[in-house]
Order: structure tokens, then sequence, then C-alpha cells
């Protein structure tokens, strides 16, 4: 929650340090939280990553919080014993980080509602609906977007778009 608000604060006020990052690093800085959050919650989690070469220009901080709240949504989602994983593809403008779960679908037309502020659904209310609002907005203080898409009756994938840095 501190990480998320202290990301939303610096994203509000336009404080960004943009530089290079190996995507594989971003990754990899992300992946040691959320093994232990998949852990806890009895779910796979696997990460396929890029080559060491591929880079985006951006805020660390503030695409780390992006990237962990959006496993974090999918490992609060997810079903007991289900698959999480996260995939990094990238071509030659784009990178993405693509978390994919088995939350069993998303309603029927409702996914822009999903990236506003203290927006919450499902039954388990443990946070306080604001890591979906401050991911969009770190991927667009980052020259990116968020997007959702509904694998009807299986789960979703969120896609963080990012400019590649060549």
């Amino acid at each position: 929650l501190i990480d998320r608000s202290i990301a939303d604060v610096r994203i509000d006020a336009g404080i960004a340090r943009l530089e290079p990052i190996a995507v594989v690093e971003l990754s990899e800085e992300v992946e040691i939280g959320a093994v232990l959050q998949a852990q806890a919650r009895g779910l796979h989690f696997a990460v396929t990553c890029v080559d060491r070469a591929v880079t985006i220009k951006g805020d660390r901080q503030i695409l780390v919080a992006a990237v962990s709240n959006l496993l974090q949504n999918a490992f609060k989602f997810t079903r007991k014993q289900g698959h999480v994983s996260l995939t990094t593809p990238a071509s030659a403008g784009r990178v993405l980080f693509e978390i994919e779960d088995e939350c069993g679908g998303l309603p029927s037309g409702r996914t822009e509602g999903l990236f506003r502020s203290f927006e919450q659904r499902g039954s388990d209310r443990s946070g306080v609906g604001l890591g979906l609002s401050i991911s969009r907005k770190a991927a667009r203080a980052n020259g990116g977007d968020i997007r959702v898409r509904d694998l009807p009756g299986k789960g979703c994938v969120f896609t963080l778009d990012l400019p590649r840095h060549l």
C-alpha cells in the first residue's frame, strides 16, 4: 500500500527519473516478491522474459509498482491452485508486460470501470481499489498504457504496453 501511494504521489507530482531499464532486470525485481505472494496464496506462478538486450526507458520505481499491482490483483482473484503468468514479449517498437490469471473472466462490458479509483469487484475487499488506477497512471506517465482482455470462463490478461528503448 505504501509503495502504491508513493508511486501515485510521484506520478501526480510529475517526479520521474527516466532511465534505460533492462526488461529482464525489472521482471526479476518484480518476481522476487511475486513468488512469495503466489506461494502464500497456493498459486502456481511462471515468468517468461525476453532477451537481456531488450530495454525500456522509464522510472524504475513507478514501473515496478505498476507491474506489482497487476500481479497482486491476479493473485487476489485467481482460485487456489490456479496459475498466474508474467510474460514480456517484445517487438521492434514495443515491450508488453502480460499478466494472465485464472479469475474466471470479467463481467461483460465492464472492463473500463476496472481502472477507476476505489473500484472493487468480487468478494475479496482486502485492498482499497487503487491498484489498477495507479498502474494505468504509471503506464501513461512512462509513455505507455494498460489494457485488459477477457478470457471468458477462464480469466483475463492485463497488458502493460510500453515503448521499447533502442
